[in-house]
C-alpha cells in the first residue's frame, strides 16, 4: 500500500489541561492522543553503545553492575541530553535486572545478550523463582528514578521485559534463533507454562508499580522475541498475562506502552492486551500498523534502525515517509522501529531529532493548551 493521502486531521475539541507546562510536555500529551506543537522523538537505546562516553564508562565494567549503581545509571540516562533535544528519556537499566533479583543466575555476555547458567527445565524449576520486592530486591533502580526526576526537564519513561520474553531467556538460557524450548515447554506444559507467567507477570506489574511510585512518567514493556509466536499462541498462552499487567497498571494512570519485534501479524492482538500506546518495528508500514491496532490509541515508531547508518540523504527519505505514514495525526511518536544500533553517528540522531522536529512544527490552535 503506498502513503496515505495528506488530509487535514480533526483534532479534540476540548483537550484536557497538559500534564506541566513547557515543551516537557509534549511526550505525555502525544500518548494520549493530544494535539502537540510537534511529534515528540526518543530513540530506544538512546543512552547506549553509539555514544563515546558509554563506551569509556562501559569499558571493564558489568552491564547488570552499571544498572545497580544509582549515580552511574542516572549519568548514563543523561548522555544523550548533552547532545540532542529529545522529549522523553528512559532508565537506563536492562530487563533482566529483576529477574537476576528473582533468584536467577543472570549474566550479561557483551556480544551475545542475557546467558542464563542454569536454565529452568525441570518440573521443579519454577520454585527458584522467588516473588520479587522491589524496594529490597532493587532499590538502586527506584533510586536511579528519583535522582533523575530531580534532573530531567522531558517525562521519564521506565520499563520491563515482558513475561514472554524473560521467559524465553530462562527456558533457553540464552538468545534463541528458533525459540524451541520454550514453545515445547509452552505446549507440553501448558499448566507449568501459565504457572510461569503467572510468576513473572506479578513481577513485571509489582517493578512497573514501584517505578511509577519512584516517579517514573510512562511505563513501557519490551516483548523483543514475542513475534516468534502465531496469533493462536499469543492469544492462548500470552495475552492473558499481558491484559493482567495493564490492568494493573491502568489506576496509576502514566501511560503504557506496548513494543515488540516481528509483530506484525500480532498487533490487533497486542491491543487488546490494553495499552494506550503500541510500539511497533520496522516491517509494517506505520499507516498500515496504526489501522490494524485501531486509530484510537496512538502509536510509536517506526524507522529502521539499521537506516541510520547509511548516508543522511537516505535517512531522511525513510524518516519523511514514516511522518507522511502518521499524516499528521494526534498520537504519534516519532521512534526508530528498535534500539540504536553500535557504530551509529551521533550527528545522524541528530539531524533525524531536528528533522522532526522542524516537519511537524504547528502552532497549537484557539482553546488548545498552550506551551
Amino acid at each position: 500500500m503506498g502513503d496515505p493521502p495528506h488530509e487535514p486531521v480533526e483534532l479534540p475539541p476540548d483537550p484536557p489541561a497538559a500534564t506541566g507546562s513547557g515543551p516537557g510536555d509534549r511526550f505525555l500529551r502525544a500518548c494520549h492522543r493530544l494535539p502537540v506543537d510537534r511529534t515528540p522523538v526518543w530513540f530506544m537505546r538512546q543512552a547506549g553503545r553509539y555514544l563515546p562516553e558509554y563506551r569509556k564508562l562501559r569499558l571493564g565494567r558489568d552491564i547488570l553492575e552499571m544498572c545497580r549503581d544509582p549515580e552511574l545509571a542516572t549519568r548514563v540516562t543523561l548522555l544523550p541530553f548533552e547532545y540532542m533535544p529529545l522529549d522523553a528519556a528512559i532508565l537506563f537499566s536492562d530487563i533482566m535486572v529483576p529477574v537476576a533479583a528473582m533468584g536467577m543466575d543472570v549474566r550479561i555476555e557483551p556480544g551475545v545478550g542475557p546467558l542464563v547458567d542454569d536454565p529452568l527445565r525441570g518440573p521443579e524449576d519454577l520454585r527458584r523463582l522467588r516473588p520479587l520486592d522491589p524496594e529490597a530486591d532493587v532499590p538502586y533502580v527506584l533510586e536511579a528514578i528519583r535522582m533523575l526526576r530531580k534532573e530531567l526537564a522531558v517525562p521519564l519513561i521506565g520499563f520491563a521485559g515482558a513475561p514472554f520474553t524473560l521467559a524465553s531467556y530462562l527456558v533457553e538460557g540464552g538468545p534463541s534463533r528458533n525459540h524451541e524450548m520454550t514453545k515445547a515447554f509452552m505446549h507440553g506444559d501448558p499448566e507449568r507454562w501459565a504457572m510461569l507467567m503467572e510468576i513473572l507477570g506479578a513481577a513485571v506489574l509489582a517493578f512497573l508499580l514501584a517505578q511509577v511510585a519512584a516517579g517514573v512518567q510512562a511505563v513501557q514493556i519490551f516483548d523483543s522475541w514475542v513475534g516468534a509466536l502465531d496469533p493462536d499462541d499469543y492469544t492462548l498462552f500470552v495475552l492473558p498475562t499481558m491484559r493482567g499487567i495493564f490492568d494493573g497498571l491502568a489506576e496509576v494512570g502514566v501511560p503504557r506502552i506496548h513494543f515488540g519485534v516481528g509483530t506484525g501479524e500480532l498487533l490487533p492482538l497486542m491491543r487488546q492486551a490494553g495499552a494506550d500506546v503500541v510500539g511497533v518495528d520496522w516491517r509494517v508500514p506505520l499507516h498500515e500498523a496504526w489501522e490494524r491496532v485501531g486509530f484510537d490509541v496512538a502509536i510509536q515508531g517506526n524507522l529502521d534502525p539499521a537506516t541510520c547508518l547509511a548516508p543522511w540523504e537516505a535517512v531522511e527519505a525513510k524518516a519523511l515517509a514514516v511522518l507522511r505514514r502518521a499524516a499528521g495525526r494526534p498520537g504519534h511518536i516519532f521512534n526508530l522501529g528498535h534500539g540504536v544500533l553500535p557504530g551509529t553517528p551521533v550527528a545522524t540522531l541528530q539531524q533525524l531529532v531536528d528533522l522532526v522536529h522542524e516537519r511537524t512544527a504547528r502552532p497549537m490552535e484557539d482553546g488548545e493548551e498552550a506551551w
